[in-house]
């Protein structure tokens, strides 16, 4: 069962289109067998938090904060590798800044 801070590889739709991808994303959490995810990009011209090859990814890339999905358990292809705690705060104290920009 995939954690808060796994990469995986999911079925996720895109909001701006009816294409359904496999993509790489981060679990944010878990609640009832659904997950919420962040979606990762290769693109590194975007915004968010850095992830590298270091890490695990297979290209240095981006962990989107404003591409957040909710998927249900049979949507995940597997577990690709886990983020480190220190990574996982990052993503967290994101989150939490750009909610706070809501205010």
């Amino acid at each position: 069962m995939p954690k808060a801070g796994d990469v995986i590889l999911a079925t996720v739709q895109y909001t701006d289109t009816f294409e359904i991808k496999t993509r790489p994303a981060v679990v944010l959490f878990e609640e009832f067998d659904n997950f919420v995810i962040a979606g990762i990009t290769s693109n590194k011209q975007m915004e968010g938090i850095p992830l590298t090859k270091k890490e695990g990814a297979v290209k240095d890339s981006v962990v989107k904060l404003n591409y957040i999905f909710t998927i249900s358990k049979i949507m995940i292809n597997k577990v690709l590798f886990h983020l480190s705690r220190e990574k996982k705060n990052l993503i967290y104290k994101g989150m939490m800044d750009r909610l706070k920009e809501l205010k």
